[in-house]
């Protein structure tokens, strides 16, 4: 029994002392571990090692370690047994699965340690945004007004962040876009025309706000096209087709004859009303027009007609279904009645109508003599130039000559001798003359009367009459008089900005300079004159204004690329860069946050203005350590300033940021003041040369109003005071006793005779004030004299007389016990009693 028992508790003894391996936890963001809240970038590559399995075995064994999936699941990674190393053998994509449950497996050989872990797929900008309504086709009327909606595109990135966020882009004249939220809009001061574009076609581009791929930054955009097809609205008048307008009635035309036909349109084609058409006006009732198809047909006998000429406003109204006239247009028909020239003219005599005319007359008539006897009248019943024809005289020799020989309508026929040496009897017995009319671009004969020289003959006319519409000519006038040398033109610029500009002499073609640098951040404008200048030395001047537009040639830049601040929960903290550019959208800066450690999803940013705040949930310092697990809450983010030119340019800079609770601080709004401005030194100094400023005014004020105090009152400001040691009284004569002071201080200057050698005076000065009544105040006390070179003898002393001796000036003015008002007056006469006092006592001493 005992041998079995030590059997049993052997083995049982070695169990006990086996314990298990375990993976080491060394945290979220280590590379070796059992892989707890490990994240791996879907851009990862193939075949990369991306962590080590780490674990140990408390007796100290080897491991193994394991890795497995569930069933069904894709393999995406490899573990090396021995190493823990774990490899990416399958691509990563993250919009189709974002995380990756895995089992973990270490073991001794005897004991296995199996542990579930999760491996998040993170997101980089590898997806272009989708457009979700894109291509389409939409209608829009073109009476929408400017600034109207009129579509919004969708697009979507599959990507998380910024790859994730879609900015919407188009290039047109006539439409914007929101870039946040889609939204097609027409632009301010635009509108739309069927008659000029019916299909516009706009390509709308959506870009992500780019993100890392690869290691680098890559941004992703994709493009989609939308048809618009402008629908025509009633806002067009109708136009009439082929104006001018010009038409004719013939004198032969018969009343219902048709003359002319209008045609006009409505200005809408896409959805044209009917016409109507009407006289405005000329008409007098004499032609009529078809409403519906704007036939004009004559009304009455073309020879009833009072004008020649008729201007007939003619009106093209659109009818609305409705049945109503609404807008319309007018154009002027002219209506000229024009005469056929199927009139011949006639040869009238007494009697009427006449056709020969016979007269017999004596030979040898002198020459330029009238044929008398013969009363010949001529009319032609056209009008105008078909009314104008010639006459001529056709027979033997040129013995007679017709007067007029060009008539226009009517005319008295004159004949006269011409050659009266060939009229003789025993040659011509018998003559016989045609008088013939011809018209005047035709040379073949009208009409003709016969007439004898002494035996009447009667002869009819041999032909009908012949005419044609007269000729018209045209001119084209010169509109350059001059040519050759003078015609040619030479160009020359001058002015102040015309150094970076040249020109060429003969083709007036303008181009920079080879060593000009155009750069619109230093100057975007310039003007100078262009001088055009012929041979003669003829000139004109013209003023060329040029614009140098701004390319987007600078990047956004901070004034550091790397900042470190402090923020108080609850206030934001800005951040700036500059962008030298000189035109937006060059110089427009959006911020964004590319990566924040250690943790990404904190912080809100704001695009425009780069204020950088917590997310609204976070509402204390515990949860921001609740969050890292960390006391120490200091944070590193990466943050890109990119301007909005073409093409976009963009920076970045490292911003570190502790955060702070805000501290109460004991002194009021001074103390709020002070606690927001810890970090805007600026701030601090502005508020302490504000209040120094203040102080100095009111300095200022104080000052100013008690000089303007004391300038208005008798009192003396402070002054200096000389005091001299006593010495022995001299004399002191007067200057200009006899002369009328213009002052009471002027009484009481004196001139003494200077020694030649002057004694060393003892000066000490001091503030003074004196109270005085006199009107006009001494500012300034005057210097003491020197004393005389021979002093003369003391004065006798006269008893009841006051000793007098000159101290200073000053003496006169010095305060009195009791204050009593002294007219100006009573000062007056008592200088003068001291003046008289003062010449008796320089009489008696001038005596002794």
């Amino acid at each position: 029994i005992k041998t079995h028992l030590m059997m049993f508790f052997i083995p049982l003894s070695s169990a006990q002392a086996d314990f298990a391996p375990y993976f080491y936890d060394n945290g979220p963001y280590s590379q070796n571990g059992n892989l707890a809240l490990f994240s791996l970038s879907e851009d990862t590559a193939v075949g990369t090692q991306i962590y080590s399995l780490n674990g140990t075995d408390p007796e100290g064994q080897e491991v193994r370690y394991g890795l497995s999936f569930d069933p069904g699941s894709r393999e995406y990674f490899r573990v090396d047994p021995i190493s823990g190393n774990i490899t990416l053998v399958e691509k990563l994509d993250r919009e189709k699965q974002d995380s990756i449950d895995i089992l973990v497996s270490i073991t001794d050989g005897q004991s296995k340690v199996v542990e579930r872990v999760t491996i998040f797929v993170m997101d980089a900008n590898d997806e272009k945004p989708e457009f979700q309504n894109m291509p389409a086709i939409i209608d829009v009327l073109e009476t929408t007004m400017s600034g109207s909606s009129i579509y919004k595109a969708n697009a979507v990135d599959k990507d998380t962040g910024s790859g994730g966020s879609v900015t919407y882009y188009l290039q047109s004249t006539l439409f914007a876009i929101d870039r946040h939220s889609g939204v097609l809009r027409i632009k301010s001061g635009e509108m739309l025309d069927y008659e000029k574009t019916k299909t516009l076609f706009i390509t709308v581009i959506a870009k992500d706000g780019g993100g890392n791929f690869n290691g680098k930054e890559q941004f992703m955009s994709s493009s989609a096209t939308l048809t618009i097809n402008v629908i025509d609205a009633q806002d067009t008048p109708p136009s009439f087709i082929g104006t001018p307008y010009f038409a004719y009635v013939y004198e032969v035309s018969v009343p219902g004859s048709e003359i002319f036909t209008v045609v006009a349109k409505d200005g809408d084609v896409g959805n044209p009303n009917p016409i109507h058409y009407s006289f405005d006006d000329g008409d007098d009732g004499v032609f009529h027009i078809n409403k519906t198809s704007g036939c004009i047909t004559l009304l009455s006998q073309p020879m009833y007609l009072k004008r020649e000429i008729f201007n007939i406003k003619v009106r093209a109204s659109e009818v609305s279904p409705e049945g109503r006239l609404m807008d319309y247009g007018v154009t002027t028909v002219v209506i000229r009645v024009v005469d056929l020239n199927n009139n011949p003219p006639t040869f009238y005599g007494e009697n009427g109508p006449q056709n020969m005319f016979e007269l017999t007359m004596y030979e040898h008539p002198p020459e330029g003599e009238i044929l008398r006897g013969l009363k010949i009248t001529v009319n032609d019943s056209d009008q105008g130039a078909n009314a104008k024809f010639n006459l001529r005289l056709i027979g033997p020799g040129r013995m007679l000559r017709v007067v007029p020989q060009t008539v226009l309508n009517e005319a008295q026929v004159t004949i006269l001798v011409e050659d009266s040496a060939a009229m003789d009897y025993e040659k011509h017995n018998f003559l016989t003359y045609k008088h013939t009319y011809f018209s005047r671009n035709n040379s073949v004969p009208r009409q003709t009367l016969s007439f004898t020289s002494w035996t009447p003959t009667t002869m009819l006319p041999d032909s009908p009459p012949i005419t044609t519409l007269p000729e018209f000519q045209k001119t084209h006038p010169a509109t350059d008089p001059d040519s050759g040398p003078w015609g040619e033109v030479k160009y020359s610029i001058y002015g102040s900005g015309a150094d970076l500009f040249l020109i060429q002499s003969a083709s007036g073609i303008i181009y920079t300079q080879p060593w000009a640098s155009l750069d619109a951040e230093v100057r975007s404008k310039y003007n100078f004159y262009v001088k055009a200048e012929d041979a003669e030395g003829k000139y004109s001047l013209a003023e060329v204004f040029v614009t140098v537009l701004d390319l987007n040639d600078h990047p956004p830049a901070f004034n550091d690329n790397f900042l470190e601040t402090t923020m108080v929960i609850g206030a934001p903290v800005k951040i700036e860069a500059v962008d030298d550019d000189a035109e937006i959208p060059n110089n427009v800066i959006e911020y964004a946050i590319m990566k924040a450690e250690p943790d990404n999803n904190i912080f809100d940013i704001n695009a425009d203005t780069g204020e950088i705040m917590l997310k609204s949930y976070i509402k204390s310092m515990a949860i921001i350590q609740n969050i890292t697990k960390q006391r120490d809450c200091t944070w590193s983010l990466v943050v890109q300033a990119r301007d909005r030119g073409q093409p976009s340019f963009s920076t970045t800079a490292v911003v570190k940021i502790d955060i702070t609770e805000a501290t109460q601080l004991s002194g009021g709004p001074l103390g709020s003041f002070l606690m927001q401005s810890r970090n805007k030194p600026l701030h601090i100094l502005g508020m302490l040369a504000g209040f120094i400023s203040l102080m100095v005014i009111v300095t200022v004020i104080i000052s100013t109003a008690t000089f303007m105090r004391n300038k208005k009152s008798n009192r003396i400001l402070p002054n200096r005071r000389v005091r001299r040691r006593p010495r022995k009284q001299q004399a002191w004569v007067f200057k200009n006793p006899f002369k009328k002071p213009e002052t009471p201080g002027e009484k009481f200057k004196i001139e003494e005779v200077r020694e030649e050698e002057e004694r060393e005076i003892e000066v000490i000065v001091e503030n003074v004030n004196y109270n005085n009544n006199v009107s006009n105040v001494v500012r300034q006390w005057p210097l003491p004299p020197s004393a005389p070179s021979l002093p003369p003898p003391p004065p006798a002393y006269i008893p009841g007389e006051r000793q007098w001796a000159v101290p200073t000036v000053s003496a006169t003015l010095a305060p009195r016990p009791k204050k009593k008002v002294i007219t100006r007056q009573d000062t007056v006469n008592k200088a003068l009693v001291s003046e008289l006092k003062m010449r008796l006592e320089q009489k008696s001493l001038m005596k002794h």
